[in-house]
């Protein structure tokens, strides 16, 4: 091992203004909301007649937490949004968190800084493997970035809910203030002569990872301790960056489960 340096809809439930509300259309998610953070579900938009065992149980709790609940036809959710499992729940946007308060409640910070990731099906996917390896949070910048839209939200399966999100008017300078604190700062990077395993984990440590076309741009990557590669064995030049990222954060949980 090695260490080198919805649509707009009014006002929801309790009276809590938003600007703008998400239309979540997936039943996993919605149960994560339900069960996680119910007072952001303004209401659910049920299909009528459903006789799916999960929808009747996320009216259940719906009606537990005193969230309104409607009933239309199947063609009024398909107007709607076409992959709707018979359910449309109307939530207001998560909040963000900031780099301090994240690193407040990270005793052995484990951060994925992600610079210039503009797909929100990757930012979904990254967000949900971070979510189950136990990263503490993740840090993106405010510029060329996909948002905490409702695809994010439903392509995590929900994981949103419970990881701390933190945006950053500057990257760099974010990783500058992270050095300072003695955070390790690992960039995933194509064609490095490390692998992603030749590196201690078990100390404070941010993972980052760059677009889904250019990588890292030059400053970021000059930033970083030390760049690590995927070594690729077939024809293709890159792994998409949702895959990468699983392959790097499950390195940092086997190290750490065996330290």
């Amino acid at each position: 091992m090695i260490r080198m340096r919805l649509l707009r809809h009014g006002v929801p439930r309790n009276d809590i203004k938003v600007k703008s509300v998400h239309r979540i259309v997936r039943i996993n998610p919605i149960m994560e909301l339900l069960n996680a953070s119910p007072q952001r579900v303004s209401r659910l938009t049920v299909q009528q007649d459903s006789e799916n065992r999960r929808v009747q149980e996320i009216v259940a709790l719906a009606r537990k937490h005193r969230i309104v609940v409607t009933y239309a036809p199947r063609k009024t959710l398909d107007r709607m949004d076409r992959h709707h499992q018979g359910v449309v729940a109307w939530v207001a946007p998560k909040g963000t968190s900031s780099v301090s308060q994240i690193l407040a409640d990270s005793p052995l910070p484990f951060l994925v800084l992600l610079d210039g990731v503009e797909d929100p099906q990757n930012l979904g996917a990254i967000i949900r493997t971070a979510e189950g390896a136990g990263v503490d949070g993740i840090i993106l910048p405010e510029r060329r970035a996909a948002g905490l839209t409702d695809t994010v939200f439903s392509v995590s399966a929900g994981a949103l809910e419970h990881l701390p999100v933190a945006q950053v008017k500057n990257l760099a300078r974010t990783m500058d203030e992270l050095r300072k604190k003695d955070i390790w700062l690992v960039g995933a990077e194509g064609g490095s002569d490390l692998a992603w395993y030749e590196f201690d984990y078990t100390g404070p440590m941010a993972l980052i990872l760059g677009s889904e076309g250019k990588g890292m741009r030059p400053l970021i990557k000059e930033k970083c301790d030390v760049l690590l590669s995927i070594p690729l064995l077939g024809k293709i030049t890159s792994l998409n960056v949702s895959a990468a990222a699983a392959v790097f954060l499950y390195e940092v949980v086997r190290q750490r489960r065996r330290s």
